[in-house]
């Protein structure tokens, strides 16, 4: 992170307040429509850390797209998600013969779901699942997501190809975005795991990648694993008890259909 960030209490003021405009213009529900969210805050709270890992795990390519996939994912499978832990393999696979959306097939599909049901079986629910990888002095979420998803790769009984390997250095920009979502409560995302907020580390792409280079949080170019550290401990500057706070109001800014760059403008970004 540069440093000069947390060494000019002047500059680092006028960020402050930009980032809170921002947020207090966008961070409300009326900009959710279109995200895979909708399809969480909607679920019924029993539901919503199976229909968010489905939801995230689609959350590639068009939006309007993304929408059209989960929801006929979603259809497909038990009005309580967390009876996917009795479904046998080949029954979920029957439900999705033909599937396609994007690099993702029914094979895919299959292996994600029955990973998820199989995870739910061994541990109850996939946040004692996710809770039982993080360690005891552990300041962010890695360890744990490391865990959970080879875990879900491990009991699917396969590859999971959906699921991206942290291990690797990849940002996992969606699974970033489910810890989000599950972890944090307010107005926009609904929560329900007993984590602390604190431990998110921001859900990276290229987009954020932008808007943090503009910010001067990074200078890496590549949406990696070191870059998402590394703006979320910039965040952190902002707010050490929430450092993704402020994740929902920048990417509305390129992402929300009444949005683009230019809208940051009228907001004063100093580099």
């Amino acid at each position: 992170m540069n440093n000069v960030l947390l060494k000019d209490a002047d500059r680092r003021s006028r960020i402050s307040s930009s980032l809170d405009m921002i947020y207090n213009r966008y961070h409300k529900p009326e900009f959710i429509h279109p995200d895979p969210l909708e399809f969480v805050i909607k679920a019924k709270p029993e539901n919503r850390e199976v229909a968010g890992l489905i939801a995230s795990s689609l959350a590639v390519g068009r939006v309007n797209l993304i929408l059209k996939a989960i929801e006929y994912v979603l259809s497909k499978l038990p009005e309580k998600l967390h009876d996917l832990a009795d479904l046998k393999k080949e029954d979920i696979k029957s439900r999705f013969t033909g599937f396609k959306y994007r690099f993702y097939d029914s094979d895919a599909i299959t292996d994600l779901l029955y990973g998820i049901g199989m995870c739910i079986r061994t541990y109850g629910n996939l946040e004692k699942c996710f809770i039982q990888g993080i360690k005891k002095d552990d300041i962010n979420v890695l360890n744990g997501l490391i865990a959970f998803a080879a875990k879900i790769k491990y009991l699917g009984g396969s590859t999971v190809s959906m699921l991206p390997s942290p291990e690797k250095g990849s940002a996992c920009k969606r699974l970033h975005l489910y810890l989000r979502w599950m972890i944090r409560k307010d107005n926009i995302d609904p929560g329900g795991w007993n984590l602390p907020s604190s431990m998110l580390i921001v859900p990276l792409d290229v987009h954020m990648n932008n808007i943090s280079t503009m910010l001067g949080f990074t200078s890496r170019k590549p949406a990696d694993e070191k870059t998402a550290l590394e703006i979320t401990d910039a965040f952190r500057v902002f707010d050490s008890e929430d450092p993704v706070r402020f994740d929902f109001s920048l990417t509305r800014l390129g992402i929300h259909p009444d949005l683009t760059y230019e809208s940051l403008g009228e907001f004063y970004l100093d580099r």
